[in-house]
């Protein structure tokens, strides 16, 4: 199962993957997504989901059943759109709250076994260098708290330019059922 987050406009969205995807779980922003609250509900009162019940509650749970996440977000100064930024702190669920050292650094300990290929793409015109390093350092952090075996980093100055990715393309090819919250 491949799990796809984008901040992309739905008609955009649906020029560049028209028709229908299998085997993958889409996640946009067509409704509000409501910010995480730190209130840790989601490791102590419901473990595994957010207490927040919108369509991003279960963020954690899709995790647990993909084995490739490919994330699409305008670059904002090295980082995340606000709405990717936004439903991955909504999947801290996927995390156990407890420590552990890896790589001699401290990360949240895995709650499931899975590991994850994570890549990502960030497009906005005029991305800098200083931006570029920024991203790759966040994404690389983000591989290791997802327990993510590779990661992998792009940038692209538009959106047209993903149609050239190889990588968008074949997740066409190897399809079964797909999911759209």
């Amino acid at each position: 199962m491949r799990l796809l987050i984008h901040d992309l406009e739905e008609a955009r969205f649906k020029e560049l993957l028209p028709g229908t995807i299998d085997n993958i779980i889409i996640v946009s922003g067509d409704e509000e997504a409501h910010n995480c609250i730190g209130c840790f509900g989601c490791w102590i009162k419901t473990p595994g989901a957010c207490v927040i019940r919108d369509k991003f509650g279960d963020m954690g749970e899709h995790l647990s059943k993909c084995n490739e996440v490919i994330i699409i977000s305008k670059c904002f100064y090295g980082g995340f759109s606000p709405l990717v930024k936004t439903i991955l702190d909504r999947s801290i669920s996927y995390i156990h709250p407890y420590f552990e050292i890896r790589n001699r650094e401290m990360h949240h300990r895995s709650r499931y076994m899975n590991q994850i290929d994570m890549k990502v793409w960030f497009y906005g015109e005029n991305i800098t260098k200083q931006e570029k390093q920024t991203a790759e350092k966040l994404v690389k952090a983000n591989a290791i708290n997802l327990n993510c075996c590779t990661h992998e980093v792009r940038f692209v100055e538009g959106i047209s330019e993903f149609e050239h990715f190889d990588s968008l393309t074949t997740i066409y090819k190897e399809a079964e059922v797909g999911v759209s919250i």
